[in-house]
């Protein structure tokens, strides 16, 4: 009889490449074959308490049994897990992998192994994959059902209500209280019952991605996060716990920490019979220094155990790669030939980075809840669409990653069926990197394509060894084992675990790259919605600058009780009403768009698919608040009068500016809620335009943006006032020399760099432009950089010319003063045409006030201070000889001011430039690729002040860097470029070269339009446009 030919695997017939998804296999490489010999079966029990069934030869090593966990798992961050069982002392032991497993386990039988975390980082941001978060998060759950890890109450609650936030959903009073009385996540669960579902109240619009991320990042704060206590005894016999972290060698008495020994302070770790000894490296610092420390543990076996688990975090956190074996001696062994196998943390983080990979769906277990990611929520429609199948497109993110982070390469989708309940414990992640569809474009409504995908073959389709190859009739090779079983069922009959299932789209069957693009053009990309997700990312910020003045800056003063009464009242009376005015608006905004996107679970019927009628109601309520917001400039006022009158009140201001969360200048923080109501005012006209007149928002969305322009028309001029107030008390930081700057009549107008002729040829100098002086300076050597002023030149009676050909230097003109003449030139034409035109300009105001002046700029040191008395600064990026660009380098925000970026990119900013950056900020999530490296970092990015300020996530409190745009240049990658992706634009300046990815069209557009406002500066065709001048 001829055998038949074995039918290709339905992932095969799609087209699909092959994926392994075993972590601890090097790139390119295959499982180990399974050795010949008699199979025996072994039962591996699943982070979600799901039990497999796997078989392999006796004869099999470690690692195939916990490869094909792994490749069932399809798990590529497999190398923080490992296999965990009770030897024939009951003792908890870890499988080695490479020994034979018969001689690890004597009664297979009778013996579960538990697949669980074995190495914790100690930050999850490290963890690059959503599943791999998942199944630390499951883990944790496990460790807080069982008392591991101990925490204080709210700790504990606040943890419990992420768990049921990934589980039900948005919250519901009613539905959670039944939920936590039917499940139990803790000891003493009841007493903390109010706590949890105060908790969960707070958690509205988080998915379960999210949700996993913010309980790792409790968790990992704890002081029992990831630790497995060993029993032993010091030499007085007091009763103490070993315990082994990412650090070091831990000693706890009970559950606290009383002793830690770090990896660079042991020179060796060894054990003899009972005794488990640490030897450190010899301290100078200390006279009475111990060499050893012994512990007495229960048994030899104990020491061994513990021995090799710090063993295997020692190389798994502090090398670079796994340690190679040790020559076999010839005679004699002496000491252990153990040794850590397997692949370090630098080489996974590595891997995970520099692979490709196409993201495959998994089912959270008990989760009703769809999981997609921040920027690709999914149509609530689809829910109903598939009654079966439930996946979610996870996707790789950075070390760097946000707490949604689901969005990477490929579109997270989620499809779920209410009345399915699945155990989690079966994955699949093969992958490959590819344009995925944007979240945006994953909500709608279907298109003809989908009727073509239901035709696809509905057939269990996978490249996992955990699958079938043919059918569902059709006898296979699953884990070593026969399988003739009906689709969907695991070996022993029972329905299997939803980590095992296959990659299947919403028909059941792969998605291949035409899928994809069938896919993202299915839903349409409704520009209202992402409108109106502009007007969440924004007021997230918003809402942080106020903390900034409310929170961060109040608490900072209160402390040493520097700030006058007068001062406290005008900001706590005025800026408190705001901050709890906007917190309750954006949860408004975060519920609406929960809702709009198909995250919420609130059992609410209506149309939601709009924001009208909250910015109506934000609208009325900004009304009742006008009063406190036409007192913002007196808080301006008061605190720099203040800061006159007491030297204290100023060295506390400019060290609270040098703080990390103070990441622009304080008067800037005041001046945001009169810059909140523009943006408020140019999202409403881009609504009203994007609306007909028929539809159902338009009438809620003009007569809100009537209501914003009436409090816009009477706050306006105050506004431009403040704005130049503010700006000339920024420059005063920044200028040594001078002492009444900040003067009424005065208005500034320009500042940047011009080279200045003199005997001793072109010098860099910093030219700052006013309504009736030039002041000219150069950069001083001081600690602090700041500018000395070396002249001032009136502008009554001045005169200016072109005098390219009188002195033989490109793009010079002459200042012809009163009693000096000065000839300077610009870096370029536009810079000089800029120059000369706002010159001119402020020459004929000037003449028009008939010679009347502000008070004589002073010519000595600012109240006689010392240069140490001054705010620190550093320099800006392009003075630091490193390669490294400031996107990369963390430097107190003193050296990225305005002045000091002109200063290093040779350009100029007018206040016209600071009028347009005003009403264009914006924030969200992007992706950031850099020239020479291969992944996509997803990044919160908030542009404002010139500058794009960088952040894990909007929850963060402080920037972890920042880029200053001006000098740069933004256009869209070329072809030679090979940047394959949708939405893409690219900023560059000398050598630093970036690519930003964006979520859709419209954000996109958005990000280039106020990136461009920055890049390019404005001219006067802007006032013709509509811009409204400064009224100099």
């Amino acid at each position: 009889m001829v055998d038949p030919e074995p039918r290709p695997r339905a992932g095969q017939r799609l087209g699909a490449q092959e994926s392994l998804g075993i972590s601890t296999l090097e790139p390119g490489h295959r499982p180990p074959a399974m050795p010949a010999g008699r199979h025996i079966s072994l039962k591996v029990r699943m982070l979600d308490d799901a039990e497999e069934v796997f078989d392999v030869s006796q004869r099999a090593p470690g690692k195939v049994l916990f490869d094909l966990v792994c490749a069932h798992l399809n798990l590529v961050e497999g190398d923080y897990f490992s296999l965990e069982f009770l030897d024939h002392r009951k003792m908890a032991v870890w499988l080695d992998l490479l020994k034979p497993i018969m001689k690890q386990i004597r009664r297979p039988k009778h013996t579960v192994l538990r697949f669980v975390v074995k190495f914790f980082p100690p930050d999850h941001t490290q963890l690059l994959e959503e599943l791999t978060r998942y199944l630390f998060a499951l883990q944790i759950k496990q460790d807080l059902l069982c008392g591991r890890l101990t925490c204080n109450d709210s700790s504990s609650a606040l943890m419990v209500s992420h768990i049921v936030q990934s589980e039900i959903g948005d919250f519901d009073e009613e539905q959670t209280r039944q939920h936590l009385l039917t499940n139990k996540y803790m000891p003493d669960q009841d007493a903390l019952m109010d706590n949890i579902i105060e908790s969960h109240r707070k958690h509205v619009g988080h998915t379960p991605a999210e949700s996993d991320y913010q309980l790792l990042e409790v968790a990992r704060k704890l002081e029992m996060y990831g630790i497995r206590l060993h029993p032993a005894k010091d030499r007085e016999g007091t009763k103490l716990n070993l315990a082994v972290a990412h650090t070091g060698v831990l000693v706890f008495q009970g559950h606290m920490k009383i002793n830690a020994f770090n990896w660079s302070k042991v020179r060796k770790l060894s054990f003899k019979r009972k005794r488990f000894l640490i030897k450190l490296r010899p301290d100078l610092n200390q006279s009475a220094y111990q060499d050893t420390l012994e512990f007495l543990m229960a048994s030899r076996d104990c020491c061994k155990v513990f021995w090799k688990i710090c063993v295997e975090y020692h190389a798994f956190f502090r090398l670079f790669e796994e340690p190679k074996p040790k020559p076999k001696p010839v005679l004699f062994t002496r000491g252990s030939s153990f040794r850590f196998s397997g692949r370090t943390q630098k080489q996974v983080i590595d891997y995970v980075k520099d692979s490709e990979f196409k993201k495959i769906p998994f089912e959270r277990k008990h989760s009703k809840v769809q999981s997609n990611s921040s920027m690709s929520p999914l149509p609530s429609q689809l829910l109903t669409e598939v009654p079966k199948e439930s996946g979610s497109c996870t996707s790789r993110d950075k070390p760097d990653s946000p707490s949604r982070p689901g969005w990477k390469e490929s579109v997270p989708v989620t499809v779920e069926d209410p009345r399915k309940h699945a155990s989690p414990s079966s994955l699949h992640n093969g992958r490959e990197d590819q344009p995925g569809p944007r979240g945006e474009e994953a909500r709608g409504q279907q298109s003809p394509g989908r009727q073509q995908v239901d035709h696809l073959s509905t057939a269990l389709v996978t490249n996992s060894p955990r699958l079938s190859e043919s059918s569902g009739h059709s006898q296979g090779m699953v884990n070593g084992q026969k399988q003739g079983l009906v689709l969907g069922q695991s070996p022993d009959g029972r329905q299997p675990s939803p980590l095992t299932s296959p990659l299947l789209n919403d028909a059941g069957c792969l998605r291949t790259d035409e899928e994809d693009e069938v896919r993202r053009k299915r839903f349409p990309t409704d520009k209202a919605y992402f409108i109106a997700k502009e007007l969440l990312t924004t007021e997230r910020t918003y809402l942080k600058d106020l903390e900034v003045i409310t929170v961060a800056f109040q608490n900072s003063m209160g402390k040493e009780e520097a700030m006058p009464d007068s001062l406290r009242n005008v900001i706590c009376s005025n800026f408190d009403p705001l901050y709890k005015f906007h917190t309750g608006f954006l949860k408004e905004v975060e519920q609406r768009l929960a809702l709009w996107e198909g995250r919420s679970n609130a059992h609410i019927k209506g149309d939601y698919q709009r924001i009208g009628d909250v910015m109506l109601n934000n609208a009325r309520g900004m009304k009742l608040l006008t009063a406190h917001l036409q007192k913002h400039s007196e808080a301006l006022v008061e605190l720099e009068k203040a800061c006159r009158s007491s030297r204290k009140l100023e060295a506390l201001c400019r060290d609270f500016e040098l703080q990390k969360a103070c990441y622009l200048p304080l008067n800037i923080f005041l001046l945001r809620p009169l810059h909140r109501l523009m943006h408020y005012k140019q999202i409403l006209e881009r609504l009203c335009k994007h609306y007909p007149a028929t539809h159902v928002d338009f009438r809620d969305s003009r007569a809100a943006l009537a209501d914003i322009s009436e409090i816009v028309s009477q706050l306006h001029s105050p506004m431009i006032k403040m704005e130049n107030f503010q700006k000339l008390l920024e420059l005063k930081k920044d200028l040594v020399g001078i002492d009444n700057l900040a003067v009424p009549g005065r208005e500034f107008i320009r500042l940047g760099c011009l080279s200045k002729l003199s005997g001793k040829g072109l010098q860099q100098r910093m030219f700052f432009l006013f309504s009736d002086v030039i002041l000219y300076t150069s950069r001083g050597m001081t600690a602090s950089n700041q500018f000395k002023v070396h002249g001032q030149l009136p502008l009554h009676g001045m005169k200016i010319r072109e005098s390219e050909e009188e002195w033989g230097v490109p793009n010079s003109f002459t200042l012809s003063g009163q009693r000096q003449s000065v000839v300077v030139a610009a870096s370029c034409v536009s810079d000089m045409e800029k120059w000369m035109e706002d010159i001119s300009m402020a020459i004929d105001l000037a003449e028009q006030c008939n010679g009347h002046s502000p008070d004589a700029l002073s010519a000595t040191l600012s109240e006689n201070k010392s240069p140490e008395d001054l705010s620190l600064e550093q320099e800006s990026e392009d003075d630091i000889t490193s390669s490294r660009s400031s996107l990369e380098r963390q430097a107190p925000h003193r050296g990225n001011t305005t002045v000091h970026v002109c200063w290093h990119r040779n350009t100029s900013v007018s206040m016209l430039d600071f009028s347009v950056a005003v009403e264009n900020q914006l924030s969200g999530n992007l992706l950031r690729k850099f020239k020479n490296s291969n992944g996509w970092q997803k990044l919160w990015v908030v542009f404002t002040n010139f500058s794009l300020f960088f952040y894990k996530s909007h929850q963060d409190d402080f920037p972890l860097a920042s880029l200053p745009l001006l000098g740069y240049s933004v256009t869209i990658p070329s072809d030679s470029e090979n940047i394959h992706k949708d939405y893409v634009f690219k900023l560059h300046f000398k050598s630093h070269v970036y690519y930003f990815r964006s979520e859709s069209e419209y954000t996109f557009e958005r990000w280039m339009e106020v990136i461009r406002s920055a890049t390019s500066s404005a001219s006067r065709s802007l006032v013709s446009s509509g811009k409204e001048p400064l009224p100099y």
